[in-house]
């Protein structure tokens, strides 16, 4: 009986919890989703032998596999990661949340148990995403609300492979699976930018090294490519970012803070439609140089681009090997958290500089 009153009353505490706070609403949400995208999954192998799938479907499915038996022979924790499929029955998986003051690359950070502060949310409830960014908003500050086609559980449950992130590009694909299998090898809590900047490294010099190996040398040139445009970008957006820092630091409001954004939106444009338009391999500019100054936008650059030439050098220094790599950044980051990680990775890479290893 004292089991049943007991329980009894954490069913009407958390029905007035989920009433009264978003934040139960929110992970509520959430749970619901993750359940049901893992009951909707299927074994890619199964779909691979399937004959009324697709052809084409089917031979992304089988890429997959391949990318992901390459991962775990590089010895990187692939797990039962994308070993799955799930269709989610929708063009968009969930939406990101991020925001910062309009007169600081200052993040708002979002604090969950085991990964810590993270700079962003996801919304799989589109109404609470917008009520979300209307409050900050509200508060002044810029927003950025985009959608995402994949996320990663850091291996606590087997991630499928969604039908969102399905894109129709060998390239991008591959790069997907080495990505999210990255962060099941390596995670820093409390270190989003280190974390998903590694993992952009290890996506891309990883699909290189796949399609090289497979003895198509066109689709390894190109993910090298788009590995050389995303430092590029990295030394760009870090011009940009060291600009506007200056700017913000000396306090500026109202009509100046406005006006010094639109110029500096201005230098950001001719920059990139200027010296650094050449240097891109893939990437055309056009479209980006229009773009207006917005903190929460560039919270989002700094995530995925933050010191990519370290990890490329990181890269270069273990033999270009992403297994040599990934072994050797994993064993330095032991114990490791936050801001330390970029810390202790550049004491590494100056340490192999004295002694001749780059």
């Amino acid at each position: 009986m004292g089991i049943l009153i007991t329980a009894v009353a954490l069913i009407l505490g958390y029905g007035t919890a989920y009433v009264a706070s978003e934040d139960v609403r929110y992970l509520t949400r959430a749970g619901i989703e993750q359940t049901a995208i893992l009951q909707k999954r299927k074994p890619i192998e199964r779909l691979v032998n399937d004959t009324s799938v697709p052809a084409e479907t089917r031979a992304y499915l089988a890429l997959v596999l391949a990318a992901r038996t390459h991962a775990a022979a590089l010895g990187m924790q692939a797990g039962e990661t994308f070993t799955t499929y799930a269709d989610v029955g929708r063009d968009t998986l969930l939406l990101v949340l991020s925001a910062s003051p309009k007169s600081c690359i200052c993040p708002h950070l979002w604090k969950y148990p085991i990964v810590g502060k993270v700079p962003y949310k996801g919304f799989f409830d589109v109404e609470m995403a917008r009520r979300e960014a209307a409050r900050f908003e509200s508060r002044g500050f810029d927003i950025s609300l985009r959608p995402a086609a994949a996320y990663s559980t850091l291996g606590w449950f087997e991630d499928p492979l969604l039908s969102t992130s399905m894109v129709r590009d060998s390239v991008e694909l591959a790069s997907l699976v080495f990505h999210e299998i990255a962060h099941n090898s390596l995670y820093v809590k409390s270190a989003t930018p280190f974390n998903e900047s590694f993992a952009q490294m290890v996506g891309y010099r990883s699909t290189e090294e796949f399609f090289r190996g497979r003895g198509d040398s066109a689709l390894a040139d190109r993910a090298r490519d788009r590995w050389y445009d995303e430092i590029v970008f990295g030394e760009f957006y870090d011009a940009l970012l060291t600009r506007l820092e200056t700017f913000y630091a000396a306090k500026p409001v109202g009509d100046s803070l406005e006006a010094g954004r639109a110029a500096i939106a201005r230098w950001a444009r001719d920059q990139l439609e200027g010296p650094f338009r050449s240097r891109f391999r893939l990437v055309r500019v056009e479209r980006l140089a229009e773009r207006p100054i917005n903190n929460a936008t560039l919270v989002g650059v700094r995530i995925y681009r933050t010191h990519l030439d370290w990890f490329d050098r990181w890269y270069a220094v273990h033999g270009s090997s992403i297994h040599a790599s990934v072994a050797a950044l994993k064993a330095l980051m032991q114990d490791v958290a936050g801001d330390s990680a970029f810390a202790r990775m550049q004491r590494a890479l100056a340490d192999s500089a004295r002694s001749g290893g780059g």
